[in-house]
């Protein structure tokens, strides 16, 4: 038996038009889906990659003030190396309070002192002494004439040590001195002056006295 179709052909048609444009429409959506989730997936990239560029750049930014501080830090522990050095090669490496004892050992009560000087002098060894006038020009003139008013003596020096006073007599003078010289604590001793002076003493007769100055070095060091 053959089967009549009663639907007409515009109907069947526009029927598969309609399948036509639903399927395009879900088609359509599922690219417009994976669209969207592709432009999420991104943005989070995107972001993630901007928060991990911004990291960094903060990183480095610490990085670069740890680098400066590491810079000024090595800076200041050379400057204090040099400094150290520099304290090293000026150091007095004397005793103050030993010298002061051993000269108030060696003081008579007949001698009344007034000052006690120490000027550090730069070493000039016995060659070059004998090549000028003498050793105490030549260390004079090395420690204070040529490195000029308040500079800082470096290398080897040694000090002089100023005594002065006054004493009932020169004979006085004369015995501190070769207690000076008999001391292990100093030596090429001379005397720079002596002089009598006349003192006053107030409601008492005037006296005379012998004001002295002697000029000495510490025999803390050894030529070679």
């Amino acid at each position: 038996m053959k089967e009549i179709d009663f639907l007409p052909e515009w109907y069947k048609s526009g029927r598969q038009r309609q399948i036509g444009y639903r399927a395009q429409v879900i088609g359509l959506g599922g690219i417009l889906l994976i669209m969207i989730v592709w432009n999420f997936i991104a943005t989070h990239s995107i972001s993630k990659a901007r928060a991990q560029v911004e990291q960094t750049k903060v990183l480095k930014a610490e990085a670069e003030n740890i680098s400066r501080e590491f810079a000024g830090i090595k800076s200041e522990v050379t400057g204090l190396r040099n400094k150290v050095k520099s304290m090293e090669q000026i150091a007095s490496k004397i005793d103050v309070a030993s010298v002061l004892a051993e000269i108030s050992f060696l003081i008579d009560d007949n001698i009344v002192l007034s000052k006690v000087k120490f000027d550090a002098e730069k070493f000039v060894g016995e060659k070059q002494a004998t090549a000028s006038r003498g050793p105490a020009n030549v260390a004079r003139a090395a420690g204070r004439n040529s490195l000029g008013k308040g500079a800082l003596l470096l290398g080897d020096t040694r000090f002089r040590v100023v005594i002065s006073g006054v004493a009932t007599g020169a004979g006085d003078i004369a015995k501190l001195i070769r207690k000076l010289e008999e001391s292990p604590y100093f030596c090429q001793v001379r005397p720079s002056f002596s002089r009598n002076r006349e003192m006053k003493v107030e409601n008492e007769k005037n006296f005379q006295v012998s004001e002295f100055e002697i000029s000495c070095f510490l025999a803390n060091y050894r030529e070679q």
